[in-house]
């Protein structure tokens, strides 16, 4: 692996489980400024106290959220942008480049690709020339891949996720975001076929922070990089002890039932 790239991926994987926890803070674009991201630099504090990983954002976000001060957070800069207004939600297309990203002080970069939508075609050939450019520049790359169009009858189902985080995977993806399939052996299934890290995405929020929890560590325990959730972390009302939690999982390898010891309140 080129150097930059192998440091850039230690500053948004622990080094030492080779595990991630990354918390999107992209929605702004996408449904606007939502509960949990009005005041961006206070939203980093609380993550970076709770010991996240790293953190993504459009680019005009990494100014709002540079504290100045602190621990160190991993930066994603995502690439690609589409909003809930638009009469084609599914699209994606490209709003700025690697190399503005890494001028912005990034270490990574995303892409977001719906497979099955009818512009599917531009998004893959999106993502392949990311993937070009971030190779070159030694920046890793996030591909979240999901399946979404008019042939698609289930965006959960295994043989689709698994279609999913394949196609991030052989278009040069260094990492691929997917959906969780809702039990360990069907997602092994999903990590087996993708060979790269595989991160599951949070989706909308969930009533339960237990049943959060339980999908975070039946994930790891089926051969899972880590997460990369928003809404379900920067939402809660206690985000830092949430993401305390979510360390003693992903990174300790605690079972949800000992992690929550002294964090009963969160629930």
């Amino acid at each position: 692996m080129h150097i930059g790239k192998a440091i850039r991926l230690e500053r948004i994987f622990n080094r030492n489980t080779g595990k991630t926890i990354i918390v999107p803070m992209d929605h702004g674009v996408t449904v606007g400024p939502i509960a949990g991201l009005e005041k961006m630099r206070d939203t980093v504090t609380n993550l970076v106290a709770g010991g996240a990983n790293a953190g993504l954002v459009h680019k005009g976000q990494v100014k709002l959220g540079h504290r100045m001060q602190g621990r160190d957070f991993g930066c994603i800069v995502h690439l690609s942008a589409g909003t809930c207004l638009s009469p084609f939600p599914n699209v994606k297309r490209l709003v700025t480049t690697v190399e503005e990203a890494i001028r912005l002080g990034a270490d990574g970069v995303s892409v977001h690709v719906n497979l099955g939508d009818e512009t599917e075609g531009q998004m893959l050939s999106d993502l392949g020339s990311v993937a070009a450019s971030a190779s070159e520049w030694g920046i890793p790359l996030l591909a979240m891949v999901y399946a979404r169009g008019p042939k698609v009858e289930d965006e959960y189902d295994p043989e689709v996720v698994a279609h999913c985080a394949r196609v991030g995977a052989e278009l040069g993806a260094d990492v691929v975001k997917v959906n969780y399939t809702g039990d360990a052996e069907t997602f092994a299934h999903v990590v087996d076929c993708a060979c790269v890290p595989v991160v599951i995405a949070g989706g909308a929020k969930l009533d339960s922070t237990r049943d959060f929890l339980d999908m975070v560590r039946v994930s790891i325990d089926a051969g899972g990089a880590g997460l990369s959730v928003g809404r379900n972390v920067f939402q809660h009302a206690d985000p830092t002890r949430l993401v305390e939690v979510l360390n003693r999982i992903v990174h300790q390898g605690m079972d949800v039932d000992s992690a929550i010891e002294g964090y009963e309140d969160i629930l």
